[in-house]
């Protein structure tokens, strides 16, 4: 079982609440401040702390973008790997997923299909489904789930990764307005 981070509000040593202060921390700080936004993908992460300075989050997320659709194979499916399965156990994902996904609402039902979507998703492609769920409830995402097992490998892994970095931005922006 992988480590569950938690959000970046509460993960001991996050620090950097503006793109100035991400960018004057050591490359270790840096990391940490960033692993929650990307749940922890390592050698993403690696790569995209070498890139700094930012100077903005636009530019940071521009370069997050770059890195990931351009990084082999292999790194593009542990970044998109890095995140829990949708509708994974609740004990299974970090508390930024845990909101996201809707636990504390969702009334469980679509649980079972999620599994075994998910097991048929991930026998096809080989990587996790990872989408931004934007606060739509999972009932709502099964179809789409359904939908994607028709779709191109090569597109659906390029899509995943787009989903990666928009649900970083998405945790950044929160983040930011609530250190406000």
């Amino acid at each position: 079982m992988r480590e569950v981070s938690r959000p970046v509000a509460s993960r001991p040593g996050m620090s950097a609440r503006t793109i100035e202060e991400l960018d004057a921390l050591s490359a270790d700080e840096a990391l940490a401040n960033l692993a929650p936004l990307f749940e922890g993908a390592p050698r993403f992460l690696a790569r995209l702390t070498a890139q700094r300075p930012f100077e903005t989050w636009d530019e940071l997320f521009a370069r997050a973008m770059a890195i990931a659709l351009s990084m082999p194979e292999a790194e593009q499916i542990e970044l998109i790997d890095a995140h829990p399965r949708l509708g994974a156990p609740p004990a299974n994902v970090s508390r930024m997923s845990f909101v996201e996904q809707g636990y504390e609402t969702d009334t469980g039902l679509a649980a079972d299909e999620l599994g075994r979507l998910n097991d048929a998703y991930e026998a096809r492609f080989g990587f996790r489904y990872c989408v931004f769920v934007a606060g739509r409830p999972r009932s709502e995402l099964v179809p789409e789930l359904v939908a994607r097992l028709e779709a191109d490998k090569e597109a659906e892994r390029r899509r995943a990764l787009r989903d990666v970095v928009a649900i970083a931005m998405d945790r950044q922006r929160k983040f930011t307005e609530g250190s406000r």
